[in-house]
């Protein structure tokens, strides 16, 4: 069965790693796939052409969500081009990490910009279309951290956790017009930037994990997709942690 069989996603920051894995599971499902990128054109089309495969529609846009302008653009475009959005995922972030004695006041607002800034601009921009129609599904990515913090990051962890209050704050505002707003809080997820690391650092943190292994981008994909689908139709201002059991 095909969850998400002619819905329409918008999904931030889906050229590679986790965003692009969100996208791959959303079109083997049936979802139309709208999604962002920023730093390269070749891996927007790359994606774009790799997803096509599956069916249903796929198209990259370049675009800024940390910019209101841009995000409003962002939404404008995907509407005239899908027809209609039902399925919002908030997946753009970057990390800027040291101590913060070491921080620079321009590292720290560059990560909550990105982090925490773009899911206003996107949620704003989208939320009348959201509202005519009655009906969406905001899907917010936080983060482990987010819960518990951090040493090293205090900017990501501050925007992580922020992000958990403003999704609550508009499940809460938009929730009688069937607007469900979640969070997903991944724990120690393997993609490229975990291959660079020392391994036996990377096995510590493995072995810390009650269940023993990291997590995979389908793990964070999978529960995106429920969220995204009818099976939770029932559920909003929740925070769904996919961390391995790092938090019990």
């Amino acid at each position: 069965m095909k969850l998400l069989e002619g819905k329409v996603a918008l999904i931030t920051g889906a050229s590679k790693g986790i965003g692009r894995s969100i996208a791959e599971v959303f079109v083997a499902h049936g979802a139309h796939v709208a999604f962002t990128y920023l730093s390269s054109v070749e891996a927007g089309q790359e994606v774009e052409t790799a997803l096509g495969a599956f069916g249903t529609r796929v198209k990259g846009y370049r675009s800024d969500a940390s910019n209101y302008e841009a995000a409003e653009k962002l939404i404008a475009d995907v509407l005239e081009d899908f027809g209609t959005i039902d399925v919002l995922v908030n997946n753009a972030g970057i990390t800027r990490d040291n101590l913060l004695m070491r921080m620079t006041e321009e590292d720290f607002d560059k990560v909550l910009e990105i982090n925490l800034k773009s899911i206003f601009n996107t949620t704003k921009a989208i939320q009348r279309t959201f509202l005519k129609q009655r009906k969406g599904s905001i899907i917010n990515m936080s983060s482990v951290v987010g819960v518990k913090g951090n040493a090293g990051q205090a900017n990501y962890a501050a925007s992580k956790a922020g992000m958990i209050g403003f999704s609550k704050s508009i499940a809460l505002e938009l929730g009688s017009r069937n607007i469900r707003c979640n969070v997903v809080a991944p724990g120690f997820i393997e993609t490229e930037m975990t291959d660079k690391l020392d391994p036996k650092t990377v096995q510590g943190w493995r072995d810390a994990i009650p269940l023993k292994r990291g997590g995979q981008p389908e793990d964070i994909a999978n529960a995106c997709l429920f969220l995204a689908s009818d099976l939770s139709a029932y559920i909003t201002g929740q925070v769904l942690l996919v961390d391995g059991g790092m938090l019990t």
